[in-house]
């Protein structure tokens, strides 16, 4: 890579390249947290968009004398090349992310199957990351999936962080908070995860299918009030009356469990952090878990560069300012609906700080998914330079109307400032980064 202050736009990149590296499964990272194989079987299952590539890691390295089955589930277009081809013991299924589908539900009900009559010579090794809510969704007893869909898709509007979201998932659900594990009982459970969440609470990961769930029916509920869901008759006379209630801390069918974070949104950072200073650049991390609006984090974001920039507070040039965390896009009623709308959280994060940086000389700025994904669309986030907004206007592309409708994808698409990666077949959610050269 060419000296930082003479390819800003390089230099981003790399910082963004380097952190999705760092929360790859590959067979290095996952090997320290393996247990030796069992007297019984061992039996793998797992969801979420980095499973695949979890399982592929996993097989090369179990040994090849020692048993193996099982199946996770995954995103569709999100298993590896490597994993098409490798995994032979471990069945791969793809389902549909954000909202489930028919084979969500199908993959749940696989899962479940796999780890029903297990005894205590039995391993199970649960791979969790990033999607697994909606990729392996099985209705609690009264609800149908179209409810169900209903339901995620109202959550996802909202503006609820995931764990509101999260904590809602599991009470409407037959496995998730910590329903697979007691299913696997007594079999021992070693649960590997990638964190996507903000906090790295496991469970909250994939809304934590083999953790214990300290969180309530009563609390579900009122997240549902607050937010103003319509719920089904079946949910709501579940969650009121306590049927719909989680396996809690303390349980005897968790007492044979190890839970290992594997790749987190820290580690990420602390990577693209090594890589900027050792170009001589000095790297600072905001947070890993910032959460609220995406507009109102690109404001805060693009208020700490300027005052960097013009009054070298509270850092000093050269640097980038980092973090990560998980943002929201509320899709509220009101807004203008004239033209399509298309965007994830990070490119309208990104739209929201060019437009308040006001084209301020010398800052640069990336935000992207690490999954490779923003939102439902083909890119994984978006650049902005000092010249955006000048260019948007030769265009005659209004910032804040794109904005306003969420459609920030359509904005930078047109500057060709889109970061395309594809699927990267691993999550820890948002990295964004600003540069001050």
């Amino acid at each position: 890579m060419t000296p930082a202050s003479h390819a800003p736009r390089a230099f981003l990149r790399a910082l963004y390249d380097v952190a999705v590296a760092r929360a790859q499964p590959t067979a290095d990272t996952l090997a320290p947290f393996l247990p030796a194989p069992p007297a019984g079987r061992t039996v793998v299952i797992g969801a979420g968009k980095a499973s695949a590539a979890m399982a592929a890691a996993l097989e090369a390295l179990w040994p090849v004398q020692a048993p193996l089955s099982g199946l996770v589930v995954t995103r569709y277009g999100h298993v590896p090349i490597g994993a098409r081809h490798t995994s032979s013991r471990i069945a791969i299924l793809q389902a549909a992310h954000p909202v489930p589908d028919t084979a969500s539900q199908d993959a749940a009900e696989r899962i479940a199957q796999q780890v029903q009559g297990l005894d205590v010579d039995d391993l199970v090794i649960a791979l969790f990351s990033g999607g697994g809510s909606a990729l392996m969704a099985q209705p609690a007893l009264g609800l149908t999936l179209a409810e169900k869909q209903a339901i995620h898709t109202a959550l996802l509007r909202s503006g609820a962080t995931i764990a509101e979201i999260n904590c809602v998932r599991k009470h409407l659900s037959a496995l998730k908070g910590g329903r697979l594990a007691a299913l696997a009982a007594p079999a021992h459970v070693v649960t590997l995860l990638i964190s996507d969440v903000p906090g790295d609470d496991p469970a909250t990961i994939a809304s934590g299918p083999t953790v214990p769930d300290a969180s309530t029916c009563a609390e579900a509920l009122a997240i549902c009030q607050r937010y103003q869901l319509t719920l089904p008759a079946a949910a709501l006379a579940g969650l009121r009356s306590g049927q719909f209630e989680t396996p809690k801390p303390g349980d005897a069918r968790f007492a044979s469990q190890r839970v290992q974070l594997i790749a987190t949104p820290q580690h990420s950072l602390e990577a693209a952090a090594a890589l900027a200073q050792s170009h001589g650049v000095a790297a600072h991390i905001l947070s890993n878990a910032l959460e609220g609006e995406s507009s109102d984090i690109g404001q805060m974001h693009a208020a700490i560069a300027r005052q960097v920039a013009q009054h070298g507070q509270p850092f000093t040039r050269p640097c980038v300012i980092l973090s990560g965390g998980e943002t929201t896009v509320t899709l509220g009623a009101s807004k203008p609906t004239k033209a399509p709308s298309r965007g994830g959280r990070a490119s309208e994060f990104l739209l929201s700080c060019t437009i308040a940086l006001q084209g301020e000389p010398g800052v640069y700025a990336l935000a992207a998914d690490t999954d490779g994904i923003d939102g439902s669309e083909d890119n994984a986030g978006a650049l902005a330079t000092p010249s955006t907004l000048a260019r948007a206007a030769a265009l005659g592309l209004s910032p804040a109307e794109h904005l306003d409708r969420h459609d920030s994808y359509s904005f930078f698409a047109a500057l060709g400032d889109l970061v395309m990666t594809g699927p990267s077949f691993t999550n820890v959610n948002d990295f964004r980064a600003l540069y001050l050269p």
